[in-house]
């Protein structure tokens, strides 16, 4: 297993970590959390041994292997499949030594190793995982020079997929990804026969691949068992429980202070008052957890226009003479809000640049609103800010006639405080960077507002706030994002773009990721039509056994309900976060898992229990 045992680091005199400790199990996998800039990236460097400790340790079992995605993929003539295949240097050490190895007995141990490490299949595996993150079979072939950055990124993960080190640290690898290619990631690393450590703000993939939460808060280390959602309920009730407390103690300190001042005078009263001020000295303060600074976003109203803002018949665009979509017939009103779906390359880019006015039309009919005005983001914006200029010269050069005060308070709505609007973009974080360009995108009050991958270094409280002003925004919204549950909450319409068209997905979000998730999987044979059945009504025998069973799920929810909040009170305990008790403490919150676990599992049988004794009834 993985110990981190009260370690200490600084960056530029600010502590990062302050005697923060936890134990990841072997096999387990965990998702860091924190705000950005609390140290998660470190926390990897320092395991890695990058870095050196200025207290603590860090343990790992002898000859583990640790890999991460370290930078891209070299832009070389080498495909992407050998590429891969390299990543695992003990098959590429050993398919090298066979070539020129004489002696009988180590070609025999040469080969043996070969077949126990499974060498012969490693082309098939590479190539799946390559597939998974969206290269073909004839991308795969090509030299990784053909390729962008961010698509070497993903050669680069999927090099570390590959060769499967006993210990994988993955930093917000859902950035370089499509939703398409984020679904097969969540579903990999289920399976990942090893123990992941995975940063992301991504809540999906936190809820679905991993079964533990590491929270990195106050310079601390908190190790809570289960899902994102299960911290977030775990961590509100320590949270309510903790301030309650500390309500009542300061309640009691005001009482007891009350008595003292009014009789520490007073002959008679004098034992009394010194009693209470002993009272006072010996009470251990509660401290009431902190609210956070609330992260918001705060886009302009524009006016409102006539519908349609824009609408297509029979249109077409694409590059040269190569036509990516056709015959597109679309209407956008300003209040719609429309997610796009589609792999890579299928042309969900090339209808945003249509859309945007960044590409021309190549047949057909497009006509837009004289007065729309069209705010649009994407990744590569970001790195196209003036790193040597600070956010507030960004805001004067196209504010010429704003004074500060007025440009500040831009900045400040979008959570870039006095700080932040003085420092060079060079120097701000990846999340503080993108809510620059937001702002920008912006910053003309748009009609209509395209976003490609906004939530791409955005941290939790970041996209909850930009979930909040999507929602509030009175304009129309197009979005491009692997963030599932960004999609979910502000997505009222489903766009799906394939085989160069763009139609309306009937079905949700759901639905497509099982769709998406099915897709290479072989198709079974067709089922023989079952012959149609009589519908038997259900005896009164049987439906009282049905509702006995109602009562019964009911009643073990119930339990369990109760069980869930006697261990949510004692997990708020600060006592039990002692260094001292941190043994105790792993225990009640392994405990506080599995009743979790339990109570969905009830709540689940409760649901099937209504829905046949419904059925029965009927």
């Amino acid at each position: 297993m993985l110990r981190i045992q009260n370690i200490s680091y600084n960056v530029e005199g600010r502590p990062l970590f302050e005697s923060a400790s936890a134990t990841i199990p072997t096999g387990h996998k965990v998702g860091l959390i924190g705000r950005n800039g609390a140290g998660k990236t470190t926390l990897f460097r320092l395991i890695r041994g990058e870095l050196a400790l200025e207290g603590g340790d860090i343990t790992l079992p002898d000859r583990a292997r640790i890999g991460g995605v370290a930078q891209e993929v070299p832009s070389n003539e080498v495909s992407l499949i050998d590429t891969v295949l390299a990543a695992d240097t003990e098959r590429a050490s050993l398919l090298a030594e066979s070539e020129t190895a004489t002696d009988p007995g180590r070609i025999a141990e040469i080969q043996t190793r070969l077949i126990d490490i499974d060498a012969w299949s490693a082309e098939a595996r590479a190539g799946s995982i390559l597939r998974g993150l969206g290269f073909d079979h004839e991308d795969q072939l090509r030299p990784c020079s053909d390729y962008s950055g961010g698509w070497r990124m993903r050669v680069a993960l999927a090099a570390v997929l590959f060769s499967q080190p006993d210990y994988l640290l993955l930093d917000e690898p859902t950035n370089y990804l499509d939703l398409e290619g984020a679904l097969w990631l969540e579903n990999y690393l289920v399976k990942y026969p090893h123990t992941v450590l995975i940063i992301s703000h991504d809540r999906a993939l936190l809820n679905r691949s991993v079964n533990a939460i590491l929270h990195l808060d106050n310079r601390e280390l908190t190790y809570y068992t289960g899902t994102y959602d299960q911290f977030a309920k775990q961590r509100a009730a320590q949270r309510a429980v903790q301030a309650a407390a500390a309500k009542k103690q300061d309640a009691k300190r005001a009482h007891l202070q009350s008595f003292v001042d009014r009789f520490k005078a007073k002959a008679s009263k004098a034992k009394q008052a010194q009693s209470r001020v002993k009272m006072l000295e010996k009470m251990t303060p509660i401290t009431a957890p902190e609210d956070a600074a609330k992260m918001v976003f705060t886009f302009p109203a524009p006016e409102e226009l006539s519908p349609p803002i824009i609408a297509t018949e029979g249109a077409a665009v694409g590059y040269d003479e190569t036509i990516v979509l056709k015959n597109l017939n679309l209407r956008i009103d300003q209040d719609d809000r429309i997610a796009l779906l589609g792999k890579n390359g299928q042309g969900k880019s090339t209808l945003a640049k249509l859309l945007s006015g960044r590409l021309e039309k190549k047949g057909g009919q497009m006509v837009v609103s004289n007065k729309l005005r069209i705010g649009f983001f994407a990744q590569h914006q970001v790195d196209e800010l003036y790193v040597d200029e600070t956010p507030i010269e960004h805001l004067i050069r196209l504010r010429p006639s704003e004074g500060q005060s007025r440009i500040r308070a831009r900045l400040a709505g979008f959570g870039l405080g006095v700080d932040q609007a003085d420092t060079v973009v060079g120097r701000l974080s990846g999340g503080q960077k993108a809510r620059l360009s937001l702002l920008l995108a912006t910053l003309d009050a748009p009609h209509l507002l395209i976003l490609d991958e906004p939530t791409n270094h955005l941290d939790m409280e970041s996209r909850e706030a930009l979930v909040e002003a999507l929602t509030a925004y009175q304009g129309a919204v197009i979005l491009v994002s692997h963030d599932m549950h960004l999609l979910s909450l502000v997505a009222d319409q489903l766009w799906l773009v394939k085989d160069g068209a763009v139609t309306p997905y009937q079905d949700d979000l759901e639905s497509y990721r099982k769709l998406l998730l099915s897709a290479d999987k072989p198709a079974g044979k067709d089922k023989p039509k079952e012959a149609v059945k009589v519908v038997k009504r259900a005896t009164r025998d049987q439906i009282l056994a049905l509702r006995a069973e109602v009562r019964k799920c009911e009643e073990r929810v119930n339990k369990l309900n109760d069980m869930s909040d006697k261990l949510s009170k004692k997990l708020a305990n600060p006592a039990l976060y002692d260094a001292e008790k941190i043994g105790e403490m792993e225990v009640w919150q392994k405990k506080y898992g599995e009743v979790m676990e339990a109570q969905d599992r009830a709540e689940a049988l409760w649901m099937s229990a209504l829905e046949k004794l419904e059925a029965a009834e009927a």
